[in-house]
């Protein structure tokens, strides 16, 4: 026998005239996350209806809980449009749930009208029929242990005692195509997801300093991809050797001078991948004030060194908030292994809080930009794993 789930959406029903476009997107997704399930969909009325084999439902759960658009899903049973039929249905339900259920109540939704009896009515119908069939319960309008709810559809009515969770948002690949500067932190990670919620599909980016650090932190930016890739889009991950840059960063350049430069220099090389990629914008987890190159006027230098839009999805967040979602998208334990980043390298010990672009383009005239920015991205490489491709 087939399980049903009933998967809804929300910010998309506001979309308008481009309605179609979300859901047709968001039916993709699903689709690909699905894969090799045998599951079926089917658009309903703001809903989608899921039919998979049995055996497959929680698994099709547990992907569909993750997919950005999807406000949240229950595993249904359909009937006729018929009231007798519903009755059934629900002691069916019931059943399944006692023991435990000492209370409960009807929640009814009626999308068609046609349908001829009220929401009020159905729960004042079916919750009569309940007591009747199991007298062991309660009806209790507040915090009940089992909610019934029906939905009436204009082709068929669903019962369900769960509603599960979605993390909302837009489907992926519907705003675009950014890249995400994934240091390995606990930030840049978070950045990532939130960007996925609005509807970007990203491509993510990570500088190494090998041999002066290990490949350990190579393959911690492989697992925080192989992470996010389970919300969205399949994450293809590129990486660029930045250690020549560093090298000449500090021979040539003020030591309170050298990450900021180094972080202009990794935008710029951000900037050509996009191009080469046909991506609009660049994602970064900074936040604000929480070092050094991370105030306004840090910022604003780094900035100035892209012609392309930088998207920080995490300044509006504390660090106390950034923490609770890596740890909610599971990628907080992956963050914290203990390898260095890239910029641990040049830290000084008194960073320019505030630099000054002027200082920081006379410092960069002393480079050869053009040569250090096509060795380092004449370095790059994209890691094509399985969970990639």
């Amino acid at each position: 026998m087939n399980a049903k789930i009933l998967v809804r959406y929300g910010e998309i029903a506001l979309k308008g005239k481009n309605r179609g476009q979300f859901e047709q997107q968001l039916l993709r997704n699903m689709k690909s996350a699905a894969a090799g399930s045998g599951a079926e969909m089917t658009r309903l009325h703001g809903r989608f209806l899921v039919e998979c084999p049995a055996e497959k439902e929680a698994f099709l759960i547990r992907q569909l809980q993750r997919i950005f658009g999807i406000v949240s899903l229950s595993p249904v049973t359909e009937t006729a449009l018929d009231l007798e039929e519903i009755k059934t249905a629900a002691v069916r339900i019931t059943e399944t749930l006692l023991p435990g259920s000492k209370t409960f109540k009807i929640k009814a939704r009626r999308s068609n009208k046609k349908f001829p009896f009220t929401s009020p009515e159905i729960n004042r119908l079916l919750g009569t029929h309940l007591l009747h069939i199991f007298p062991g319960l309660e009806v209790r309008m507040q915090q009940p242990s089992l909610t019934l709810s029906v939905e009436i559809g204009y082709h068929s009515a669903f019962l369900y005692s769960k509603n599960i969770a979605g993390p909302g948002g837009l489907p992926v690949k519907i705003s675009g195509r950014a890249l995400l500067l994934l240091s390995g932190g606990i930030d840049s990670p978070v950045a990532g997801w939130l960007a996925m919620k609005r509807g970007l599909a990203i491509e993510a980016l990570h500088f190494h300093s090998f041999p002066f650090t290990s490949r350990k932190a190579e393959e911690k930016a492989v697992d925080l991809c192989r992470q996010l890739s389970l919300y969205g889009n399949r994450i293809p991950l590129h990486l660029i050797n930045i250690t020549p840059v560093q090298k000449a960063l500090k021979s040539e350049v003020p030591s309170e001078l050298r990450i900021i430069i180094l972080r202009r220099i990794m935008i710029r090389l951000a900037q050509k991948l996009c191009r080469e990629r046909k991506m609009r914008a660049i994602i970064t987890g900074d936040n604000l004030g929480q070092v050094a190159s991370q105030t306004l006027e840090s910022l604003a230098v780094t900035e100035q060194a892209s012609q392309l839009l930088i998207l920080r999805p995490l300044l509006g967040m504390d660090k106390r908030e950034i923490i609770k979602q890596a740890k909610a998208i599971d990628t907080y334990e992956i963050s914290i292994r203990p390898y260095e980043d890239c910029c641990t390298l040049l830290v000084p010990k008194n960073p320019a809080t505030r630099p000054k672009l002027d200082a920081v383009k006379e410092a960069e005239s002393g480079l050869d930009l053009a040569g250090l920015l096509d060795e380092a991205y004449n370095s790059s490489e994209t890691r094509t794993d399985d969970f990639i491709s």
